[in-house]
């Protein structure tokens, strides 16, 4: 029985848009000019807090902003969140699992939201490559992180 209660476990709770704001503030003469390709600007930036017991939000906010020269075409803004349970799982490899692992889960997610939102705003679509959040985990925090095996974690 006690052997049970160390076993570690990781389940996906539930993914969901938390905030979104889309502005395209020169339309609609945005849409009848020609200038030069668009700059777009990205930024991303991810967290993660307690909820209770074994219970985490996981968060990754983007920030999407195109330009022609010094005019705004668009400014797309979503945040992304979920909610993990992560039982007898601690230290670096739950910082791994948050800081890592969720947002590689959640990131599909918000790509699409964002391709969508942009497409729906009257844009070509923005594809966002992939990004790989372990490798930004390892990076950020310059300690060996535990490898998390598939088999050493039950998932539900």
């Amino acid at each position: 029985m006690a052997e049970d209660q160390q076993q570690q476990s990781f389940s996906i709770e539930k993914i969901y848009v938390k905030d979104i704001s889309v502005e395209v503030p020169g339309a609609p003469g945005v849409f009848r000019s020609k200038g030069d390709s668009p700059q777009v600007e990205m930024s991303f930036t991810n967290q993660f807090e307690k909820l209770e017991d074994d219970f985490y939000e996981v968060v990754i906010k983007a920030t999407i902003n195109a330009k022609s020269g010094d005019s705004s075409l668009f400014l797309v803004e979503v945040v992304q969140a979920g909610i993990f349970q992560l039982k007898n799982i601690v230290g670096d490899a739950l910082g791994f699992l948050l800081g890592g692992k969720c947002p590689n889960i959640m990131f599909p997610y918000l790509r699409e939201t964002i391709s969508d939102l942009v497409n729906k705003a009257g844009f070509p679509q923005v594809l966002l490559q992939p990004m790989d959040f372990e490798a930004i985990y390892r990076s950020q925090h310059q300690s060996k992180v535990p490898e998390v095996k598939p088999e050493d974690v039950s998932t539900h």
